[in-house]
């Protein structure tokens, strides 16, 4: 584990065209050129050439998955780049179960509601073979399929959800089905409650929660235990090590960090030059704190070491970014996201790197040295982390 983190808060700018955990611009065309001039040679690409497979399992909770899974967030377009073209989008599922992935993440809130019908659709022939999660717990109009703002994991509006997500997936269950963000006005044993009905349905395998407040998590899991917590977790956000992974640890839960590259800054893909101003769709990262023009020139540094073991480790500076979360506990199971073929091969490559303990505590002491620029969200979306809910009305 790392030391204290470091935070240094940069006012918000609206700031273009970097891609993702997946998305955008090529890792390749920013890191070939520059990179190989400054003698920043990526010799991973190379040395692993073959396409990796990810033969290691691991378990959250209960629940065996692959060691990486793939998040679909961007499949259909949206926070990092224009929409996609379903069919590739689909071929790009297959080349993932190929290579091993079993584990597939998704949300009625992602589209909203159409990335649910891509991954069921494209998973169908192979559905024994995989797991899916999915979240409930937006306020989302069912006509409109517009956000009418706010939680709402009310029991009712969880059943009606479970129902509508096993249409759009196509499927008799869901495997995983997280609490998106806590509900401030439900009592989480409600919540954990209605799970543990929907389980003794067969409608619902296992349950999550993201980004949810300890207590809650506590709560959640004396009614019905939590198989994973899916928190944001990367070398540019360490906070789940100061309380939710030693939770994790203490009741047998799994830990999922979304993210994991960082919105791409990881890649090293990204540089203190980017801008996130791209005409033909909306980049969340233009009024997110960490990528404003300050911030990036600030966070350069912690590219500047990924980049360097990279080039020990003959990888890129995503598979090192990657490996270094694989490393801290064997139950956690990152996702990065992707729409790119090539960038999926490479993520793999991450589980054929692994650290020494010497080499893991030279990393984290200089990684310990180097200040993070930036809040990792706006105030809005920050509000909603770290929530918790309600305690249950007295009885009279």
């Amino acid at each position: 584990m790392t030391g204290p983190l470091q935070q240094k808060g940069i006012p918000m700018t609206a700031t273009s065209g970097a891609r993702g955990d997946g998305h955008g611009i090529d890792r390749r065309e920013l890191l070939g050129g520059a990179a190989l001039a400054m003698g920043l040679m990526l010799t991973g690409e190379a040395a692993r050439a073959a396409p990796a497979v990810v033969g290691a399992k691991r378990r959250l909770g209960s629940l065996e998955v692959s060691a990486l899974g793939l998040g679909c967030m961007s499949m259909n377009g949206g926070q990092y780049n224009p929409p996609r073209d379903k069919a590739e989008m689909v071929r790009l599922m297959h080349r993932a179960v190929d290579r091993g992935v079993t584990f597939f993440d998704t949300a009625e809130a992602y589209g909203p509601f159409i990335n649910e019908e891509l991954v069921g659709a494209a998973l169908a022939p192979m559905r024994d073979k995989v797991v899916i999660a999915t979240k409930f717990g937006f306020n989302l109009d069912r006509t409109s399929a517009l956000r009418i703002g706010g939680t709402n994991s009310r029991p009712e509006h969880i059943r009606a959800v479970a129902e509508a997500s096993l249409k759009r997936l196509g499927t008799d269950r869901i495997d995983l089905f997280y609490q998106h963000r806590v509900d401030p006005n439900v009592p989480i044993e409600e919540v954990a409650g209605t799970i543990r009905d929907l389980i003794a349905e067969g409608k619902v395998l296992h349950f999550g929660m993201s980004e949810p407040g300890l207590n809650s998590v506590r709560r959640a899991h004396a009614v019905q235990p939590v198989t994973a917590i899916q928190n944001e977790y990367s070398l540019l956000w360490r906070g789940p090590q100061e309380g939710v992974l030693a939770l994790c640890e203490e009741l047998g839960i799994g830990f999922v960090p979304w993210s994991p590259l960082g919105a791409g800054l990881l890649t090293g893909a990204i540089t203190a030059d980017t801008r996130f101003d791209q005409p033909d769709h909306n980049d969340y990262r233009r009024t997110n704190p960490r990528f404003t023009p300050e911030a990036l020139a600030g966070n350069m540094a912690l590219v500047g070491l990924l980049r360097e073991w990279a080039q020990r480790k003959s990888a890129t500076p995503a598979q090192v970014a990657l490996a270094w979360l694989l490393v801290q506990k064997p139950w956690i199971v990152p996702i990065p996201g992707t729409t790119n073929g090539t960038h999926l091969e490479e993520n793999l490559g991450a589980v054929e790197i692994s650290f020494s303990p010497e080499e893991l505590r030279s990393f984290n002491t200089a990684l310990d040295g180097i200040a993070i620029h930036g809040e990792r969200g706006t105030p809005r979306l920050l509000s909603m982390v770290g929530q918790e809910a309600p305690p249950l009305p007295a009885r009279p």
